[in-house]
């Protein structure tokens, strides 16, 4: 069997100014694959253009060798030169491979990394606090995701704009909707705060330390990640566990995150980090560190969360995966066979491969043109 196309579909949800991007790759055996690559505003247009030339590398390949394929993207095709875009584009190729080779072999793909470790994945949710500004809108938020059976939740309630030097009130605010959320929800439930790789280590320090009174899951990315020194310090400083690596492309540049004890949860995403396998990889050789995983999924709720559910089942050092509630819906319209969660959890999935497919009309009928940045702000706009 021989990979003979390689194709995307780009795909509008409708929201959150993003698209989503979906690969499918063909073989002369009938059978086919789908995989999901990251995206972000103003830069799909360079990953999709990114899939169909790496597709060329792919043609006539047989879609087992998926890890020669990975290997010879790195050595030859990009001649050790990587990039965001490479690895997203690799990620959805990646995938799609690992649903033929499922398929081909009548089996789901977890069973084809080792077996499972568990029968159902937790997750937590997502976006469900996007429309929130005041803490008592996150709080009352917070009550009606609970009351879905989400027993894990995530926020992310620093203000705009994104710079690394921020005014106290904003820490305060942050601070302040946390606490608001702990008091509606009460002791029993999973809170997860996520900083978007904002701070200096001096403002995550004591912010860290301001929200340890309303014991937090974990504190996501208080520093850019390319600071692992900046990470560990606040590690060290702050009784949270610490989360990282969404933002890291590649196992090799997990290293030094577990060399300098930076992280004590890392979050690499399946679409950016170059497919299942690689996010495999990374859990193994996170697990003789003692750090667990939990694999980040700001992408859609079909392919990217399949693939996600898969590749975490078989990780020993397995935590939860991400779950962005307002996807769901539109997803619904391109995919009804999408894994659904039930009172937080995922039941592993039976079908060969990754478990889904789309109706290429659908996808058309969706498609958007690459998405814009919205605006970049001018010196004046500064504070």
């Amino acid at each position: 069997m021989k990979i003979t196309a390689v194709k995307y579909f780009s795909v509008d949800p409708g929201f959150r100014g993003r698209n989503w991007l979906f690969v499918k790759v063909e073989t002369d055996a009938g059978i086919h694959g789908w995989g999901e690559a990251y995206t972000l505003r103003g830069r799909d247009g360079a990953i999709g253009a990114q899939i169909m030339e790496l597709g060329e590398v792919v043609i006539g390949r047989s879609p087992f060798d998926i890890k020669h394929f990975t290997q010879v993207v790195y050595d030859d095709y990009a001649q050790r030169r990587s990039s965001f875009e490479l690895y997203c584009a690799q990620s959805g190729i990646e995938q799609a491979m690992w649903d033929i080779a499922g398929k081909a072999c009548k089996q789901p793909v977890y069973n084809l990394l080792g077996g499972a470790c568990r029968g159902k994945v937790r997750v937590y949710a997502n976006g469900w606090s996007d429309h929130c500004k005041r803490p008592d809108e996150f709080a009352r938020a917070a009550e009606a995701v609970v009351e879905k059976g989400y027993t894990a939740i995530k926020l992310s309630p620093m203000p705009s704009p994104w710079r690394t030097y921020v005014p106290t009130a904003h820490e305060d605010h942050l601070v302040a909707a946390v606490g608001a959320v702990r008091k509606a929800v009460g002791p029993g439930i999973d809170i997860l705060v996520d900083v978007l790789r904002r701070l200096p280590p001096a403002n995550a320090i004591r912010m860290g330390r301001a929200l340890e009174q309303f014991k937090p899951y974990w504190y996501e990315e208080p520093c850019p990640v390319e600071n692992m020194d900046a990470l560990a310090e606040v590690r060290a400083a702050v009784n949270i566990p610490l989360v990282s690596g969404e933002a890291l492309y590649g196992k090799s540049a997990f290293r030094d995150l577990f060399r300098k004890r930076a992280a004590d949860i890392i979050n690499p995403d399946i679409c950016n980090v170059g497919g299942i396998l690689e996010l495999k990889e990374i859990a193994a050789m996170a697990e003789p560190e003692m750090v667990a995983v939990s694999p980040h999924n700001f992408n859609s709720t079909t392919v990217a969360l399949s693939a996600t559910v898969h590749a975490g089942a078989t990780m020993p050092n397995f935590t939860l995966t991400e779950y962005y509630l307002p996807f769901a819906e539109f997803a619904d319209k391109i995919c009804p066979a999408q894994l659904k969660p039930v009172n937080g959890y995922i039941d592993l999935p039976t079908a060969p491969g990754l478990g889904l497919d789309f109706d290429e009309n659908l996808l058309t009928k969706h498609a958007g043109p690459p998405q814009k940045v919205a605006s970049v702000r001018l010196p004046a706009q500064e504070g």
